[in-house]
């Protein structure tokens, strides 16, 4: 019992600071971006509980695209309500949101491997990658289109 406490705090802790480190990465892309002041806070949000919600996903599923799809999803719904909310595009908490989920990791593999000619370990580890990609996009298009789908019965 007591190592099934100590085990869930573990993954509750790790979860935790994996979601500030997002924050914080999100944050400083969000000052790249260009982003007002004013939104810093909502932006570092959004990606800090898409990435929770990532990191929780990473481990209830052997699967590497269910994550990422879900997580964009969140990130979306946020980035969408946020823009409701603050009467600024959603674009403005979405790009800076789904930072944290882009497989920089994935394409830097890729193009160690193509240098290193183990050009099989580069095909595995790209197309890992551009899935990565492709399920972000999804989700955020998901969420995007159900947004607009429902914002006008809310907005009734």
């Amino acid at each position: 019992m007591i190592a099934t406490l100590v085990q869930s705090y573990n993954l509750f802790m790790n979860i935790l600071v994996q979601g500030i480190y997002a924050l914080f990465s999100t944050i400083g892309f969000s000052i790249i971006f260009n982003l007002p002041r004013k939104l810093l806070p909502y932006a570092g949000l959004t990606g800090m509980l898409g990435w929770m919600v990532y990191v929780f996903l990473q481990g209830t599923t052997d699967n590497f695209l269910v994550p990422a799809v879900i997580g964009s999803v969140i990130v979306g719904l946020i980035g969408e309500v946020l823009a409701s909310i603050t009467k600024h595009p959603s674009t403005m908490f979405i790009i800076p949101g789904i930072i944290p989920f882009v497989p920089g990791y994935g394409i830097y593999y890729t193009m160690l491997y193509v240098v290193q000619r183990d050009f099989e370990l580069a095909l595995t580890t790209g197309a890992q990658s551009l899935f990565v990609a492709i399920s972000i996009a999804c989700g955020i298009v998901v969420a995007t289109s159900f947004m607009r789908f429902i914002r006008p019965l809310i907005d009734k």
